[in-house]
């Protein structure tokens, strides 16, 4: 099998794994790559030290022959009908507004177009794009949100037609609009060595993170809705308003080789949340952030009128998530149901949680087939945790959600089945190895852990599992079970310590 596969190409960048089936984020070595074009002629040489690369400033509709060692790839850019540069529409640092200059220039793009943000920073309010269109972000290129919400449109809850358009936590929602906003486009890659940078930490938006201001709620940076094959690659972004990339109502979504990072104490700043979408793929992302590093969802039930279609099909692997609440999170906004999630040769250092499920009763939907393996951890609280008591809403604490004692089976019954946990490593753990809640009525079934090995942090405290009434703080505790139900559960190796809890 080639050591090299193509992730993602576009009109000028193509973005590579190399050894990822070894490797988690990084490669053990530093590896030389050599370019080369149909002349035989050596056009650009680079190291990788990721698994997950981005090659840069390259030709459209070129082939290139891509050397590692004895290794090689073919890479064919794609075809570019027109570049424009958004400094000759009349784009340019020393405007207090980009906005209208640049979207112009969007709206008259043929298809196949490229439009390039050059080095320099460029303030913007919220940008529009469309289908059949490349954005790229050149080496040193900024586009930075600005600070005053007045430049920011709010979309409504709906569509005219009906669909859900603004959301917020799973319900229909006015919000403010995103910096980078697609709505129903095809065919769009986001792309380039530059940075998105969100411009929260210049705004207030980090001031009201659960309230509604001029009718709206806080925007993301990069909002894809009812958008399919759409591509985001190489970029970083940061300070993002609240959640920093989310696709809605999506289907083959790619988003790799990023860097996204969010002030530590930011509120809900979540790296990347696919919500009722299908077919994502999520590679080689470093994150750092204010919340979850990852979560997935799929709507909530609600009088506004909740997403209710599931989010299926999900694959992250080769990422890096270090620092966060979650590494990937499930929910608990998951009332249209989680299906096939399979994470995978991922690291993850000093988040909260590692893999957490949360929901509560009233949730309804399902949490089923979500694969863990060949992942390391480094001080990570908690590796695994399942909670089906997770008190969040304005009822959360109260008995119908807290109840420890069985109630009706309805369609508000949430359900988890089919969690598996594989060649799983994770060093320092301070709270427990893993932590499973069900409900009484609707326990967690087909749990299999399967070579999983855990050393404990000398210097932990105890602290609760997860977020419910009744959780015992817990340090240095095993396999903690409630409600759950086992297939299997083999090479389970926990570090001895006197003050081990399992169960």
């Amino acid at each position: 099998m080639s050591r090299l596969a193509l992730i993602a190409v576009s009109t000028r960048t193509a973005t590579i794994s190399i050894d990822a089936e070894q490797s988690h984020f990084f490669l053990p070595a530093l590896v030389n790559w050599r370019l080369i074009n149909d002349e035989n002629e050596t056009v650009a040489t680079g190291v990788a030290d990721q698994a997950v690369f981005t090659i840069y400033d390259l030709q459209p509709s070129t082939r290139y022959r891509l050397v590692c060692d004895k290794d090689e790839l073919d890479i064919n850019t794609s075809r570019e009908s027109r570049l424009v540069n958004i400094v000759d529409e009349g784009a340019s640092p020393e405007l207090d507004d980009n906005a209208p200059r640049i979207q112009a220039a969007i709206n008259t793009l043929p298809n196949d177009a490229t439009l390039v943000i050059p080095a320099g920073t460029f303030r913007s309010g919220p940008l529009f794009l469309k289908s059949n269109m490349t954005l790229l972000l050149e080496q040193g290129a900024v586009l930075l949100g600005h600070e005053n919400r007045k430049h920011y449109p709010i979309l409504p809850a709906r569509h005219a037609d009906g669909r859900v358009l603004g959301t917020w936590e799973g319900v229909a929602e006015a919000c403010f609009a995103s910096l980078i906003t697609a709505i129903d486009c095809q065919k769009l890659n986001i792309t380039g060595a530059g940075l998105i940078n969100g411009g929260a930490d210049a705004a207030d938006w980090w001031t009201w993170p659960k309230e509604t201001r001029d009718g709206a709620r806080r925007p993301r940076t990069l909002f894809v809705s009812h958008s399919d094959h759409v591509q985001v690659t190489g970029l970083a972004i940061c300070n993002s308003p609240s959640w920093t990339v989310h696709p809605v109502f999506c289907r083959d979504f790619l988003a790799a080789d990023l860097r996204i990072s969010n002030d530590p104490h930011s509120p809900n700043t979540d790296g990347l949340n696919p919500e009722c979408s299908r077919d994502v793929r999520l590679a080689g992302i470093h994150f750092s952030v204010g919340d979850d590093c990852i979560a997935i969802k799929a709507g909530k039930r609600d009088p506004k009128g909740g997403l209710d279609q599931p989010c299926e099909g999900i694959l992250i692997e080769n990422c890096h998530m270090q620092r966060g609440h979650g590494g990937v999170v499930i929910g608990s906004e998951m009332s249209g149901t989680v299906r096939d999630v399979t994470i995978r040769r991922c690291s993850l250092r000093e988040t909260d949680r590692g893999l957490r499920i949360k929901t509560r009763r009233g949730r309804g939907g399902q949490v089923s087939n979500i694969s863990l393996d060949d992942c390391y951890m480094d001080r990570v609280a908690t590796p695994l945790v399942i909670n089906a008591f997770y008190f969040c809403d304005a009822d959360g604490k109260s008995d119908y959600v807290q109840s420890r004692s069985p109630l009706p089976v309805t369609d508000a019954t949430p359900k988890i089945s089919g969690i598996h946990l594989r060649n799983v490593v994770a060093d320092n753990v301070g709270t427990a190895a893993a932590a499973f809640y069900g409900l009484p009525e609707a326990p967690v079934t087909g749990i299999s852990i399967e070579n999983y090995r855990v050393t404990f942090d000398p210097n932990a405290k105890p602290d609760v599992p997860d977020m419910a009434c009744g959780f015992i703080p817990l340090r240095h505790g095993g396999i903690i079970a409630e409600n759950a139900e086992f297939d299997r559960r083999d090479g389970i190796v926990l570090t001895p310590s006197l003050q081990s809890v399992s169960a």
